[in-house]
């Protein structure tokens, strides 16, 4: 069987394959499709190329064997995004021994800033990466999955296990973390 015969498809039909013809040699077409993608998630977590490209390599073994688990209740991307946070997350845990409820106590912002007020429309794109990397790996998983890859409440509670309450919650402090350090850094 010819993979680029199969390459033109989407990755839910790709997966369907995988599944009904129990062909594994599909996921191949994946694997390509989101390595590099993988890779630079990873990367923006860890800082550390090499180790970013072990990981993307363990996160793509770890989701082919999670295939028959995938509901379809997202797109695979979304799944896989998620999966790689959740990898990045318990390795900075583990490495750097980050508990968030307690960074959160010795990283307290003198205020909630009231979100609907301020707002960083003219901020720019630099400068915010520069905060998402001085805020902790979590908001910034928060942000990304919420932003960037727009997981629902619910996938992203399952992804970091914590309940949707506390994914509303964190989100905000993130948000006006975010805002607080920006216009503290960045102010004009």
């Amino acid at each position: 069987m010819q993979k680029n015969n199969y390459a033109h498809l989407k990755d839910e039909e790709i997966l369907q394959k995988i599944v009904a013809e129990d062909n594994p040699v599909l996921f191949e077409i994946l694997y390509h499709r989101y390595y590099h993608k993988v890779v630079d998630k990873v990367f923006s977590f860890i800082k550390d190329r090499k180790k970013s490209e072990e990981f993307a390599n363990d996160i793509l073994s770890k989701v082919y064997e999670k295939l028959p688990g995938f509901k379809g209740n997202a797109t695979f991307s979304s799944w896989l995004y998620s999966i790689t946070y959740n990898y990045c997350i318990d390795y900075l845990r583990f490495q750097k021994k980050l508990h968030y409820p307690d960074w959160n106590r010795q990283n307290v912002i003198p205020e909630i800033i009231d979100e609907s007020e301020e707002n960083l429309a003219g901020a720019s794109y630099d400068n915010l990466l520069k905060i998402l990397e001085i805020v902790h790996p979590e908001e910034k998983a928060l942000l990304l999955m919420k932003y960037q890859d727009e997981l629902s409440l619910r996938q992203i509670a399952t992804t970091l296990r914590i309940s949707e309450d506390a994914v509303k919650m964190r989100l905000k402090r993130a948000r006006s973390r975010v805002i607080y350090y920006y216009k503290q850094r960045f102010a004009e």
